[in-house]
């Protein structure tokens, strides 16, 4: 079993930066791919970025591209978003998730273990 906790949303100005957490217990996680989604009001759920077993290897959606880096810690179990320039259509609930086999990182059935969710709000 594995558990993942958010935290580090809230309300930011358009232009301003956050950094999420998703802290991991459980099973060995360090050999796990790691990725962030978010879901808007009305919308689907979307992927917004990965990173693999290999801390060396991230990918992200095109619309948070140069804004938003993924990253972990290993040694504190921690993954980590840090999103800078941010823009109201970035205004979502944000969710952390991991998985064992994951292949295709952007399909969400990939991932076996989501957090709770965390609310990040840009305002004008």
């Amino acid at each position: 079993q594995v558990q993942l906790v958010e935290s580090g949303g809230g309300l930011v100005q358009a232009g301003g930066s956050l950094r999420l957490s998703c802290a991991a217990s459980g099973r060995t996680f360090n050999s796990y791919a790691m990725s962030w989604f978010r879901q808007a009001p009305g919308k689907e759920r979307e992927f917004v970025a990965t990173i693999r077993g290999s801390a060396g290897n991230t990918y992200y959606t095109d619309s948070v591209k140069g804004r938003f880096t993924i990253s972990r810690d290993n040694d504190k179990n921690t993954v980590y978003l840090q999103m800078n320039s941010l823009k109201p259509e970035d205004t979502a609930v944000y969710y952390c998730a991991t998985g064992r086999m994951v292949v295709v990182p952007s399909k969400a059935a990939q991932y076996d273990y989501w957090g709770q969710g965390t609310q990040v709000t840009v305002s004008s």
